[in-house]
């Protein structure tokens, strides 16, 4: 249920504000991945998280890419 809700809140997004999103997206994935190599990191279950969002947003990149070519 909370993906759906996620999805159909970055649907609203334009490219630019996705791009936005994406970049959010790696730097707090970077941070995640330097707190578990240097072991301060509690929420375990953020990495996993943030992956599929980052999935998410580049999939939404893709398919608004082929619609505007589409056009």
């Amino acid at each position: 249920m909370k993906s759906t809700q996620r999805v159909s809140d970055l649907k609203a997004l334009s490219p630019d504000q996705l791009n936005d999103e994406l970049i959010n997206l790696k730097k707090e994935q970077f941070n995640l991945r330097f707190q578990g190599a240097t072991g301060q990191l509690e929420n375990v279950a953020r990495v996993r998280e943030v992956r599929r969002d980052i999935a998410r947003v580049r999939t939404l990149q893709r398919a608004k890419t082929l619609q505007a070519a589409k056009s």
